[in-house]
């Protein structure tokens, strides 16, 4: 009986691998472009959140007029600029017990009848 011998092939471009036997790809390109393929979903769910987090930031900045500490606005406003309100980076209870919810340093607090108040964070 004769024992077949199996050719292992590069995991990205399928080319005959030649070398040790644990070997997995072809070349450097090979593998780097694997690596990169695996983590590109990953990746991709990362940025969509930090991209959705940086815009929710950059709406908030924009209907706080400068100089000022806060501003109400309505959650039609909010959405028609594209705010996502699932996304946020933390929340605040203050002592009287209100729920902020915070994208990096700008927050807002829901009010009433759909309103809310635009907070910036004061560093400390």
């Amino acid at each position: 009986m004769l024992k077949q011998i199996e050719t292992k092939t590069c995991l990205l471009c399928e080319k005959p691998l030649k070398g040790r036997s644990d070997k997995k790809f072809c070349d450097d390109y090979c593998r780097a472009a694997y690596n990169n393929d695996l983590k590109s979903a990953a990746n991709n769910n990362i940025r969509n959140v930090n991209n959705a987090l940086g815009k929710n930031r950059r709406i908030l900045e924009s209907l706080l007029p400068e100089g000022e500490q806060m501003v109400k606005a309505n959650r039609d406003k909010l959405l028609h600029l594209g705010f996502q309100f699932k996304y946020m980076t933390h929340t605040y209870t203050n002592q009287k017990g209100n729920v902020y919810h915070f994208c990096y340093e700008y927050g807002y607090l829901p009010l009433e009848n759909n309103w809310f108040l635009i907070v910036k964070r004061n560093e400390e």
